[in-house]
């Protein structure tokens, strides 16, 4: 038999003398969306702490690593950047609570007096999401809120309407496409739209809703125009 050669002919490789090895120690878990896998699993976060190895034995450490976040599924590790990403579950909560919000600022701004933007209001939100919302439950919404701050419909956006605003849309924007924001928009500019022309308010409400999704001024002028064009 020919030196190198073990039975069937096969390469005896000589055995790696140095290396490297990671023990992972787990630090927490909770659910996730994998970019490898395309949707939500669950994870663990890990610490890593690396040795060199001789003939496959640990004898020295080499410092730590990570921490790595672990795929349940696929096994496969990411950066902790990854937990950013909200999970497909809550982008679709996040979504439908920011078109409820965006919703609510326009009837504010004056349109809770008119039963057609009411019903495009509460078509919208229906849409989004929430299967029971009725042009009532909508209107009487709105109503309680004014109430409660003393707001005056058809006043341009107040500081407590911008911040909630702000907090509904904010967190969401990162993750949406230009078109995807952009619809958010144009979902508002159609309900102030639904009872005749922009009010001056209406279009301060809808230049909010722009501004807290990080579209220019300029877009926000360009896409509350093409809002009036049937399409």
């Amino acid at each position: 038999m020919l030196p190198g050669r073990g039975r069937n002919d096969r390469v005896v490789r000589p055995a790696r003398m140095l290396g490297t090895r990671t023990a992972w120690t787990p630090v927490g878990d909770g659910e996730f969306f994998c970019p490898g896998c395309g949707g939500d699993r669950n994870y663990q976060r890990l610490t890593g702490r690396r040795r060199f190895t001789l003939l496959g034995v640990p004898v020295l450490p080499r410092g730590e690593t990570g921490p790595v976040v672990e795929c349940a599924a696929c096994c496969r590790h990411f950066g902790t950047d990854v937990l950013d990403h909200p999970t497909t579950t809550r982008f679709s909560a996040m979504l439908r609570d920011a078109v409820h919000t965006v919703a609510l600022a326009v009837l504010a701004a004056g349109g809770t007096c008119s039963r057609t933007a009411l019903e495009a209001a509460a078509a919208t939100v229906r849409a989004a999401g929430f299967d029971d919302c009725t042009e009532d439950q909508l209107g009487a919404l709105v109503e309680a809120l004014a109430a409660d701050t003393g707001r005056v419909f058809g006043e341009p956006c107040g500081a407590g309407l911008a911040i909630e605003l702000h907090e509904a849309l904010d967190p969401l924007a990162p993750h949406l496409a230009p078109a995807g924001r952009e619809s958010i928009l144009l979902q508002g500019a159609r309900i102030a739209l639904a009872d005749g022309p922009y009010t001056p308010a209406e279009r301060d409400a809808l230049a909010t809703v722009g501004a807290a999704l990080t579209i220019c001024a300029d877009d926000v002028t360009r896409l509350l125009a093409a809002a009036r064009t049937p399409s």
